[in-house]
């Protein structure tokens, strides 16, 4: 198994787990041919220095797994920079075999070798199971999330 970059050819496999469970239906449109926003949405994506689509790939070409990290500027913590991780899944086929858990890690050393001071992350309240594995992780509830949807 190995990490590497997402490529374009990989974005239906990406959208199709991002869709895979109750909360990624109501928020995604996955079906083929994928809505073009995807494409734009994926190539701004790659054209952004401070921006990595990774995947978990089996080693002969399936993707297990993907994530994105985004690496943001601060002006607190001294000029700091903090990762955000985003979009994290899982193939339900492969979970629970420690992939999540190798896809983590792997998130916090690229937050390390960028120079970041945080890694940080939300996950939706109607997902305790993911709460609790992040806690095991090292993470901590500290601040409560907001949001406004435009």
């Amino acid at each position: 198994m190995k990490f590497r970059k997402a490529e374009i050819q990989d974005l239906e496999r990406i959208i199709e787990l991002l869709s895979d469970d109750k909360l990624g239906t109501m928020r995604e449109a996955f079906r083929i041919p994928l809505p073009p926003e995807y494409f734009t949405a994926f190539n701004k994506i790659c054209e952004d220095k401070n921006q990595e689509l990774i995947e978990l790939d089996d080693g002969n070409g399936k993707i297990l797994g993907c994530m994105q990290l985004s690496f943001i500027q601060y002006l607190t913590y001294r000029g700091g920079i903090r990762a955000q991780l985003e979009g994290v899944r899982i193939d339900k086929s492969e979970r629970s075999k420690g992939l999540g858990k190798r896809m983590i890690k792997y998130a916090i050393q690229r937050a390390k070798d960028r120079g970041a001071h945080l890694l940080q992350l939300t996950t939706d309240k109607v997902r305790p199971e993911a709460l609790n594995f992040y806690e095991k992780l090292g993470f901590s509830s500290t601040h409560e999330g907001m949001k406004l949807h435009l």
